[in-house]
């Protein structure tokens, strides 16, 4: 019997994975295709991350240069979808570290019937290629000038050698299977919201004149792990006063200055999956009567987009509602952003060309900034598309006036 290890990978069952590669399969409809994981090593600061499409479809995450492929002219069935793996070198491995040999716990632990290495990928992918004669993208098309995808650059060179050969764009295929999350990816989204509440509400704890941002951005940080998240989802930015009206402010550096607010964008990541939480704080505790009513602008303005969010609505309905509160208060050029973006593997997930279904995660964050005042304002929470609306899921981390000054008391 196969050990809970064995059975699952960051959280997910490897049925799961198996069924996702499943439903790539049954909607290429005949095509051949593949994904690759990404070459590299692992960094000295942070870790090798695979694309985003492999990831998704193996749970694998620390082996560059693999591929899957999707061959629907296998005469065996079981090689309709494999698993390449570069092969197994000795002096490498004592760096970044011992691999498998192919055999039977290889194959458990991954979940693919057929492993082989990556040697033998360009013989199998142009046999498939000559019995389908139809290739399909599956990964994101470039913009130009930028290289192009690495399926369409390989396959360029394979329809070069054989006639007759067809290149697919099918690169909607994966957004529209990663933007619905199944159970088990929500949960693993809950439980990084669950941390990402932990440390805002430790955070607040400590929040005074006189600290500094980075004091806060540590604190946050340490306050994820410690209610069982596995780090910070991207760079936290944690930018008071002036700081507070750059966008991406990722030094957090400042001092904390009595009378500023502070932005705090921050949130965990648990197992792969990220939350993306903003705030807005009044460092002495109380917001100013401007600062207020600034504050209840924006606030208005997310939850009349929360209101919007529903299966067949657009994220342009959802930004026009929020754009209208703030336009009507006479703050419309200082909100220079949109509205928010899908959420999941990544904190800005991979965006399908259709209106929100149920199943989807996406943040509402509408903000408004004025570097003369030297105030920003931004409220973001993660909202859970579901059959009739939407759910807060990070509704738990004080948002309203109210409710803020009582957890800074």
């Amino acid at each position: 019997m196969n050990s809970p290890q064995e059975n699952s990978r960051r959280g997910i069952s490897l049925d799961e994975y198996a069924d996702r590669r499943h439903q790539v399969f049954k909607a290429l409809k005949g095509a051949a295709a593949v994904i690759f994981a990404g070459e590299g090593s692992p960094p000295l600061l942070g870790q090798w991350r695979p694309d985003f499409h492999f990831l998704y479809l193996t749970g694998i995450d620390d082996e560059p240069g693999a591929a899957v492929l999707f061959n629907p002219a296998a005469e065996d069935p079981k090689r309709a979808i494999s698993l390449f793996l570069r092969p197994l070198d000795v002096e490498r491995d004592r760096w970044d570290g011992y691999r498998s040999q192919i055999g039977e716990p290889l194959r458990r632990s991954t979940g693919f019937q057929i492993v082989m290495r990556s040697g033998t990928l360009a013989l199998h992918l142009t046999a498939a290629a000559r019995r389908t004669k139809r290739l399909a993208c599956l990964h994101a098309l470039s913009v130009y000038p930028a290289p192009v995808s690495p399926d369409l650059a390989v396959f360029k060179q394979v329809a070069e050698r054989i006639p007759g050969v067809t290149i697919e764009d099918r690169s909607e295929l994966m957004p529209q299977l990663r933007a619905i999350k199944s159970p088990a990816e929500l949960k693993l989204m809950k439980k990084a919201v669950d941390a990402t509440v932990g440390g805002f509400a430790a955070m607040m704890k400590m929040l005074r004149p006189g600290v500094s941002e980075t004091d806060v951005d540590r604190v946050l940080a340490q306050g994820y792990l410690a209610h069982g998240g596995s780090g910070v989802a991207y760079n936290s930015i944690v930018g008071s006063g002036l700081n507070g009206t750059v966008l991406h402010y990722m030094a957090n550096n400042g001092p904390l200055v009595a009378g500023d607010l502070i932005v705090i964008d921050s949130a965990a990541d648990y197992l792969g999956y990220a939350s993306d939480v903003t705030r807005t704080l009044p460092v002495s505790g109380k917001f100013t009567s401007d600062q207020k009513d600034a504050y209840e602008v924006v606030l208005r303005s997310q939850l009349a987009s929360i209101k919007v969010l529903r299966p067949g609505a657009t994220m342009v309905e959802v930004d026009a509602a929020a754009r209208s509160v703030i336009d009507k208060a006479g703050y419309g050029d200082a909100f220079n952003h949109g509205i928010g973006h899908p959420l999941g593997l990544q904190v800005h997930d991979v965006i399908p060309d259709h209106p929100l279904k149920a199943g989807m995660v996406v943040t509402i964050e509408p903000g408004i900034y004025f570097p003369d005042r030297k105030m920003g304002i931004r409220i973001e929470d993660d909202l859970l598309i579901t059959s009739r609306g939407s759910t807060n899921l990070t509704a738990a981390i004080p948002k309203t006036v109210k409710e803020v000054e009582a957890a800074l008391s």
